[in-house]
């Protein structure tokens, strides 16, 4: 946990560095709560439990961990399903799954995740997070707010006459002191000054606006006494998918984090042992009444900006949220609602890296229908099914491409050799030998066009070698149309030899039977020794012809 030479000035910009980022985490764990559609209480549960656990059992040394943005839809809609005793079952069970990868070291799998993916479905994510905060911001009267964004959209359109110009003004202030306060002071949070000049003001001018207490009753100041959620089988198996968003979500983002953190500091992560304590964080948080929780990226570089360099920095910030929700946890009855909604606001656009979105449209218009189709699926249909849809047309769109760089020709002019940059002519293949050269992979979405090689040659020649030094991957399906060549070769009377075979797919060949059906001693690691052992199978063929 700690390194050799810690330092008594290290600790204390650590101990600095906690309580800075426990006070920016105040207001935004309340907020996320809310948003998440839990109570705000809960929000602060998950930053102290999940946040002193996350520090502690972290693969990085300065992440900073609570409830995200990232989260905010996906929870929203399991506990408008499932109410709260579904979400803790889904938290845990995403904690599991986090653990289990870690454990199958599946770190380093997360960033195989495409980027149009990623930016996709959190400028989605960012877009909802913002359409549910309109409410809030501007004082609607009026109840019933939809979970569908068209829906939203829809009762804002039916409702515009019932705005709160009291609450919309307190939003206005609360946006602009986040924006422009940081320019005055970078070391107090403008979310905070923005939490505490708001609450003033509705307090001694009797603003009539909504506040957490008039929604939500008291906060309590102290954390709940831990217990079980209960579900029954069929819950259980229903949170299954939302589970493994949850997972997805918490890993990608951690993973993100740490990455950021490691280019500041000029540290390296554990991504595996990073999973592990997401994992174990997000199976103890809900126990004690917390939803999910992962790395928060914006924290987490606070954290670093003002000193802190070791897990000592993210406990601190837990203790310094114990300690602010036991002696002034009452208090933030008073924060206006709109408060918050601005706080939420900031925060989505912050999230959506609209630069990023934008920038994207000048990629392949592979990548933008990627980009397009996780951001649309997640702001109208589920963060569930953008993330899956678009994993799996990102996965198609790559298998294409990877089959559209594949291919195949036979030598015609002249063939390179393997160690030398001068060509050899034609004439060097004697009458009686084709050879064909696949580049690329050999697997099955480009497997079909080496099945017809035979076909396009108008003689049976005596052998065919097959140049496959390009060759790095072969699957079943590449396997199988080489068994396919190989048996009708064997049919035709024309001997198949292959050159310029690597390790990766010598191995492949061993198990599938072909070095057998091919014969070993058909099967070269050169162009140069595989031409010569065709020059003399014709020349012996030549030889019985004429004996």
């Amino acid at each position: 946990m700690f390194k050799e030479g810690y330092s008594k000035n290290q600790f204390l910009k650590d101990i600095n560095a906690g309580v800075v980022v426990g006070i920016i985490a105040l207001p935004l764990s309340i907020a996320l709560a809310i948003a998440s559609g839990v109570k705000p209480e809960q929000g602060l549960y998950t930053a102290i439990v999940a946040g002193f656990i996350i520090s502690f059992f972290s693969g990085s040394r300065v992440q900073i961990g609570g409830p995200t943005g990232a989260f905010v839809v996906v929870l929203s809609q399991i506990v408008g399903q499932y109410g709260y005793d579904g979400l803790a079952i889904a938290g845990m069970m995403a904690g599991v799954i986090l653990i289990l990868m870690g454990f199958l070291g599946m770190g380093t799998i997360i960033k195989y995740i495409p980027y149009p993916v990623t930016v996709g479905f959190t400028t989605g994510i960012a877009l909802v997070i913002f359409s549910g905060q309109i409410k809030d911001f501007l004082g609607v009267r009026a109840d019933g707010l939809p979970s569908e964004f068209h829906e939203k959209i829809h009762f804002y359109i039916n409702n515009i006459h019932n705005i709160n110009y009291s609450a919309a003004s307190i939003g206005l202030i609360a946006i602009f002191i986040i924006i422009f306060f940081p320019k005055v002071n970078k070391k107090i949070p403008g979310s905070l000054v923005a939490v505490i000049v708001t609450t003033l003001l509705v307090k001694y001018m009797n603003i009539p606006v909504e506040t957490i207490g008039s929604n939500f009753g008291e906060v309590p100041n102290m954390l709940r006494f831990p217990s079980l959620p209960s579900a029954d089988f069929a819950t259980v198996k229903n949170l299954i998918q939302p589970a493994i968003s949850i997972a997805i979500l918490a890993g990608i983002e951690s993973l993100l984090s740490a990455v950021v953190s490691d280019g500041m500091i000029g540290g390296k992560h554990n991504s595996n042992m990073e999973l592990v304590g997401q994992g174990i964080a997000n199976v103890i948080s809900p126990i004690f009444g917390g939803i999910p929780a992962t790395g928060a990226i914006a924290r987490t570089a606070t954290n670093i900006k003002n000193g802190g360099r070791t897990p000592v920095a993210g406990i601190v910030h837990a203790i310094t949220l114990m300690l602010i929700m036991l002696f002034f946890g009452k208090l933030s009855a008073m924060i206006p609602m709109a408060t918050l909604a601005a706080i939420l606001i900031v925060v989505s656009y912050n999230m959506s890296e609209l630069t990023y979105f934008i920038k994207l449209f000048k990629s392949p218009k592979s990548d933008v229908s990627v980009l397009l189709t996780t951001f649309l699926l997640t702001v109208f249909i589920d963060l569930t099914v953008a993330i899956e849809v678009g994993m799996i047309l990102s996965a198609f769109l790559f298998m294409k491409r990877m089959a559209d760089v594949t291919g195949g020709n036979f030598v015609t002019d002249e063939v390179m050799g393997e160690e030398q940059d001068n060509l050899f002519d034609k004439s060097e293949v004697p009458k009686g030998i084709e050879v064909y050269e696949i580049q690329g992979a050999f697997f099955f979405g480009a497997a079909d066009k080496f099945t017809e090689i035979l076909s396009d040659i108008n003689y049976t020649p005596d052998v065919l070698l097959l140049r496959m030094r390009e060759v790095s991957v072969i699957d079943a399906t590449g396997l199988r149309s080489l068994e396919h060549l190989a048996n009708k070769c064997r049919h035709q009377g024309t001997t198949l030899v292959l050159s310029g075979v690597k390790s990766v797919v010598v191995n492949p060949l061993k198990k599938s039977g072909l070095f057998n059906l091919i014969g070993e001693d058909k099967i070269f690691p050169d162009y140069d020794t595989s031409l010569s052992f065709a020059k003399e199978l014709v020349n012996n063929q030549v030889k019985l012809k004429f004996s």
